[in-house]
């Protein structure tokens, strides 16, 4: 019998939006990649919202543009509405979403995987990771094939023994009817990988020609449309955009819901996994929030060549009977027909403390690990750790340091920061609040706090890398003339400000001084500057947050300045903490589970006090002294 063994420099195992952005990375640093999939149709799938982007979320694919990633590419391709998020509120905040084409977001990514050079893509499940020595070696593949790696990237998504469940129905099965991987978490677990089960889960799509929408709120998209990609051209993106549609549950939706509860699969035993706190089911909307009368429902199309529409906000693995009473309870919902019924999904995914900054695991080298198998949720949080995980495998083969974005840098860095040292008891989602420099990482910015270290890794090209510094140029030189650029209280200087709402001048101001005015921004002031250059709009939003924000930004920057110091103190990795005589047990034994690369992660370790830290500081400087 024919014996079938291949080598490759990468493996990937899933092609979900982790494993693509690792893969596309893999190959496109020049490593020989395979990417193995359940299913070859299953490619970059959405199986739950038809979005992309949204609170934090955008931040991230924004982030994984800047430093060479897919996702912000593909969604600009693919989306039907487009929408900057809590534009009412600082440019913080801000935050694109996109409602996603679901089946043109899936071909789209698979034909840029299929035509990216160096990477295969394997339809295959794989049951075993080789390992030797505390190195990964390769993998083998249930029907027995063995394919050697010098890396290998763990990306399995909801698949790993996945079950979906409503009722008293449990199909093992991955989402959407898929086929599940049944065979890999017993040789995780044989080669001391920890192990639990997680749990989330998706709402019932509807017929659309059963929805009555004079019932609900239109929901529009952007008269301008912002792109996710920083290479994208706006205007190549400016479209007709697709309705969304929004109502709400009523009391007597809840009534049939909390009379039903004893069926539920969350409430009756059966779900043993634990469920994402930011993102709950109906069901556990109701029970939690028993005060609140109704909730939002959004309804989502799917794309455009469906007539399936996603109700967002009404998760839930009720029995399909009372999925039928419940949503038909909902208006506009009276007369809907369920096309896929809602469920819980329940999975293997890793136990917290395992993995070092870099996604690599602590007792495998070689071994890389991101997305919902870390123990996260969200397309978006899976994207930005692919996408790392990629960048690192390959520098783990070229011997170099690896790739690791610390909290000031990026939203990427607080998500893998916060999945390394924190004990998450539930899948982690992204929010703004996680992010403690949020006005340094803001959306709009990514590309210069992140496009230098894509060209440093390889994936974003000279020409880009040229942009943003050219960009960073004009910006620093626009701010600085505005800030120098005086104006009197001339009569027609006073018109102009009267006519903008603003008060008048006492006295000569310069520019930057206006600017700063709740009132008024840099484009409001145009008809006071005299010697404007012309600038493109992503450099004049620049100038305009920099000038109006620069207290607080300033304020921020010294508080980063704090940050790195303690970031920058490194602790080397065979450090032995039991030697530190005043450290509490409790703390010894956490940062010795954890072993952080530096003062700064250890501080941020749930268990080690400040005074950990103080007594940790003392020692090292003692003993760097002798």
């Amino acid at each position: 019998m024919l014996k079938i063994e291949e080598n490759y420099d990468i493996a990937i195992i899933g092609a979900g939006h982790a494993g693509c952005e690792a893969a596309l990375a893999g190959a496109r640093l020049g490593f020989k990649t395979i990417c193995f999939t359940v299913s070859v149709d299953s490619i970059a799938l959405m199986p739950c919202n038809p979005n992309i982007g949204g609170t934090s979320k955008g931040h991230l694919v924004r982030e994984i543009d800047a430093l060479g990633g897919e996702m912000g590419k593909n969604i600009d391709k693919t989306f039907i509405q487009s929408k900057m998020l809590n534009k009412s509120k600082g440019p913080a905040v801000h935050s694109l979403r996109a409602q996603a084409d679901k089946q043109n977001y899936t071909r789209e990514m698979r034909k840029t995987l299929e035509n990216t050079d160096n990477l295969t893509i394997k339809q295959g499940e794989v049951s075993e990771i080789i390992v030797e020595d505390g190195v990964i070696k390769g993998v083998k593949t249930i029907s027995g094939a063995t394919y050697y790696a010098k890396a290998v990237v763990l990306a399995t998504g909801v698949y790993l023994k996945s079950k979906c469940i409503y009722g008293e129905v449990c199909q093992y099965t991955g989402p959407n009817g898929l086929m599940s991987a049944n065979h890999l978490t017993d040789s995780l677990i044989a080669n001391g990988i920890k192990m639990r089960r997680f749990k989330t889960g998706t709402p019932a799509r509807v017929d659309k020609r059963t929805i009555d929408f004079s019932k609900m709120e239109e929901q529009f998209g952007d008269e301008r449309i912002v792109p996710f990609s920083f290479t994208t051209d706006p205007e190549s993106i400016q479209k007709e955009q697709i309705s969304c549609w929004l109502t709400y549950t009523n009391e007597e939706t809840h009534k049939i819901i909390k009379d039903n509860i004893d069926r539920s699969p969350l409430f009756s035993g059966m779900i043993e996994g634990t469920g994402p706190r930011y993102c709950p089911s109906i069901e556990d909307k109701v029970v939690k929030f028993a005060d609140k009368n109704r909730h939002q429902v959004f309804i989502e199309p799917e794309g455009l060549y469906t007539n399936e529409m996603y109700l967002g906000g009404m998760s839930s693995s009720l029995p399909e009977d009372v999925q039928y009473a419940m949503y038909h309870t909902v208006p506009g919902l009276e007369n809907a027909k369920i096309v896929r019924n809602a469920y819980a999904i329940e999975y293997d995914c890793i136990e917290y403390g395992q993995l070092l900054p870099n996604l690599e695991f602590k007792n495998i080298k070689g071994l890389f690990s991101a997305g919902q198998f870390n123990g996260s949720s969200g397309y978006e949080e899976a994207a930005a750790q692919g996408i790392i995980a990629g960048i690192n495998a390959a520098r783990y083969i070229q011997n170099k340091e690896s790739l690791v974005i610390d909290r000031s840098q990026g939203y990427i860095g607080v998500l893998i920061d916060d999945l390394v040292t924190k004990e998450s008891h539930e899948p982690y989602r992204m929010m703004t609040s996680r992010a403690e420099y949020r006005l340094l990482l803001r959306q709009d910015n990514a590309d210069m706090r992140l496009t230098k270290i894509g060209y440093e890794v390889g994936l974003v090209d000279k020409e880009r890398y040229d942009y943003v510094c050219k960009k960073e140029k004009l910006i620093d030189e626009e701010i600085e003339r505005l800030e120098n650029y005086k104006i009197g209280a001339a009569k027609e200087n006073q018109d102009i400000l009267e006519s903008l709402n603003s008060s008048p001048l006492k006295t000569a101001t310069t520019l930057a001084e206006l600017i700063r005015r709740p009132e008024l921004n840099y484009d409001l002031i145009k008809p006071l500057d005299h010697e404007r250059p012309e600038l493109s709009d992503d450099v004049r939003e620049q100038v305009n947050i920099n000038i109006k924000y620069k207290g607080y930004i300033e304020r921020q920057k010294k508080q980063v300045e704090n940050f790195k110091k303690l970031e920058n103190k490194k602790i080397p990795e065979d450090f032995d903490y039991s030697k530190v005589g005043s450290l509490r047990i409790e703390a010894a034994q956490k940062l010795a589970f954890y072993k952080p690369i530096s003062i700064g992660q250890a501080s941020r370790i749930s268990g080690v006090s400040p005074a950990d830290i103080s007594v940790l500081l003392i020692y090292m400087e003692q003993n760097k002294a002798k």
